[in-house]
């Protein structure tokens, strides 16, 4: 069984920034990338970042492109995501996640179609106005 832990979540005023860091015990062979997707209360789940573990693509959604970043460690399975100019309407609870591509548990991000094939607890990132 996989486990993946996230870390860094809190709670901010609106414009701010933070740093969330995610690690995953192992990848699978059917792994193509990492990601982050977030779920608020009453809303459906969204993809929000993710980098594919091979050349380092990435994928944001439209609503964060250009403020947040998604990095990753491949050698420590290790993934972050840098939220800067922070806005109530991203608060969440974010889940990193890995990402196939096919799979029951389908997650769309940036236009692209991903399969979850592991995730994590969440974090919880608050942002004030």
């Amino acid at each position: 069984q996989v486990k993946v832990v996230e870390s860094g979540g809190g709670s901010v005023q609106a414009g701010g920034s933070l740093r969330l860091s995610c690690s995953f015990s192992e990848l699978s062979y059917y792994d193509y990338a990492m990601g982050w997707f977030r779920q608020a209360p009453g809303k459906e789940r969204e993809g929000v970042s993710g980098i594919s573990l091979d050349d380092g693509h990435t994928y944001y959604s439209d609503s964060v492109k250009g403020r947040f970043t998604i990095s990753r460690d491949n050698a420590k399975n290790t993934l972050y995501l840098q939220m800067n100019n922070l806005k109530p309407e991203d608060t969440a609870l974010y889940y990193c996640a890995a990402l196939a591509h096919t799979g029951e548990n389908i997650l769309e991000l940036g236009g692209t179609v991903f399969a979850l094939t592991a995730w994590g607890q969440g974090t919880l990132v608050t942002v004030s106005s």
